[in-house]
């Protein structure tokens, strides 16, 4: 049994990226772990009703993953360049140490939302095999709306190494993804339910399979 942390910057980034494969990882009897690193607040002019929308749309889709624990860093969302490291790297670890993830699924590197950024820097730092050598794999997922908006650079591009084939958790990812309504909006708007079908429609043709999510693996211990 593998011990599974998603990384997640945003609350429905988990699904975007790598929603089937935690799926799958459930079904195969591992831990599920999500940790969610930004939130909405009142104080920072987020409605009252937007909070409780968001905080009930993360329950509903935490029953629906089955996770075995929920984390949150609680930090302003689209504000996240404004915290120093060491603000972020103490709480990111703490969780890290506390579960002890096997495989850690982090946001990718080159992702346009400085977030998004800021997050992967601060969460690759908690990595080093001598202060956790419980981590055996880490991959970046790919976030529609982030990833294929980084630049066109071969340092910056997203090139997958890693598939996964979630064709018998599409369905789920689907019905998941929807709970997220503000979210989600018809094409040619990127997080839509026909882009996010046609992206793993391509990555499940380069894996000889009808649905698949891909990865970029940063790290490998055996």
């Amino acid at each position: 049994m593998d011990k599974v942390l998603i990384v997640a910057v945003h609350p429905d980034d988990e699904t975007l990226g790598c929603g089937g494969t935690l799926l799958r990882h459930k079904a195969n009897g591992d831990e599920i772990h999500w940790m969610i690193a930004t939130d909405v607040k009142e104080s920072e002019g987020f409605t009252k009703e937007l909070v409780a929308r968001r905080d009930k749309e993360i329950t509903q889709v935490s029953k629906m993953y089955d996770f075995n624990s929920v984390h949150k860093l609680g930090l302003s969302t689209m504000r996240v360049d404004e915290y120093s490291m060491s603000e972020l790297i103490g709480p990111i670890s703490k969780i890290i140490s506390d579960i002890k993830p096997s495989i850690l699924y982090l946001p990718f590197k080159g992702d346009v939302h400085s977030d998004h950024r800021k997050i992967f820097e601060a969460a690759y730092a908690c990595t080093k095999s001598f202060r956790y050598p419980f981590i055996k794999k880490i991959y970046m997922v790919e976030t529609l709306s982030e990833t294929e908006f980084a630049p066109s650079t071969k340092e910056d591009s997203f090139i997958p190494n890693v598939f996964v084939d979630i064709t018998d958790f599409m369905d789920k990812k689907l019905e998941i993804i929807k709970v997220f309504e503000s979210e989600i909006a018809e094409h040619p708007f990127p997080r839509s339910i026909r882009n996010l079908k046609a992206l793993a429609t391509l990555r499940g043709a380069t894996a000889g399979c009808e649905y698949a999510e891909s990865f970029v693996l940063l790290k490998e211990i055996r």
